[in-house]
């Protein structure tokens, strides 16, 4: 719960890039970082679960790496793109570019943050 404002500047900082990504203020701001940590935390296993052979047959088990981290950047943009549908004053103006680029920024800029104050978390499942 301590990561969600954090998280949540994150978000509006990921707002004011010229991504696409649209939000109405601080508050949904701050109610789209505890959407997509609850999107995350309820939807990551059905997800692994119904990606996982698809995983299994490209990266050979996990044995190719790159793969993995793919799969993993899709869930991430997944949710990102789920929580902007389901959330009003949270908006993708374009769509699939603004969903990747913004779940990239967005994981990307959490995570080092986040790192900056002692919190480890993986660049994918920020």
């Amino acid at each position: 719960m301590l990561q969600w404002p954090i998280r949540a500047v994150v978000l509006l900082v990921v707002a004011r890039l010229p991504l696409g990504v649209e939000l109405d203020g601080f508050g949904n701001a701050f109610l789209a970082a505890v959407l997509i940590g609850m999107l995350g935390t309820i939807l990551i296993w059905p997800l692994k679960v119904v990606l996982g052979l698809p995983w299994a047959i490209t990266s050979l088990g996990g044995l190719i790496w790159p793969v993995t981290w793919l799969f993993d950047w899709g869930i991430s943009i997944l949710l990102f793109g789920l929580a902007a549908w389901l959330m009003e004053g949270f908006r993708l103006r374009y769509g699939l570019r603004s969903a990747v680029l913004g779940a990239v920024v967005y994981s990307v800029l959490s995570a080092v943050v986040l790192r900056m104050l002692g919190l480890e978390v993986s660049f994918t499942r920020t």
